[in-house]
């Protein structure tokens, strides 16, 4: 069966940062295009960015254009997302979710995969 895990989440101060990961089993991961979406405590979910299955884009929200960066290592199956001067609004259950074919849109309903979610804090 399909997994997602996601890693590298935790309790962190203002300006930090952070690098999440991703690790994909049970699917042709080069098929696939990776987003990373979050979930703030009493918010909806929220995209936050995608890297397509052909390498060739990456999408981001505007939200955290400029600190956010994702990446994907197919030898391994990963993706991450690397986050730099973390905001206390950062603070979110970050997932990955996994889009056969996918064009890195925003939509959740797009993605076929999704794993359980790693917690991220912002302390100030």
């Amino acid at each position: 069966q399909v997994q997602l895990v996601e890693s590298g989440g935790g309790l962190v101060q203002v300006g930090d940062s952070l690098r999440l990961s991703c690790a994909a089993s049970g699917l042709i991961f080069r098929y696939y295009t990776m987003g990373w979406f979050r979930q703030a405590p009493g918010k909806e979910r929220e995209f936050v960015a995608a890297f397509s299955w052909s390498g060739s884009s990456t999408n981001y929200a505007d939200s955290v254009k400029g600190r956010f960066s994702i990446s994907r290592d197919n030898a391994k199956n990963t993706v991450y997302l690397q986050i730099t001067s973390l905001k206390p609004e950062d603070t979110a259950v970050y997932y990955c979710a996994a889009d056969r074919w996918g064009t890195g849109v925003a939509a959740d309903y797009e993605y076929d995969y999704w794993g359980q979610g790693t917690q991220v804090t912002v302390s100030s």
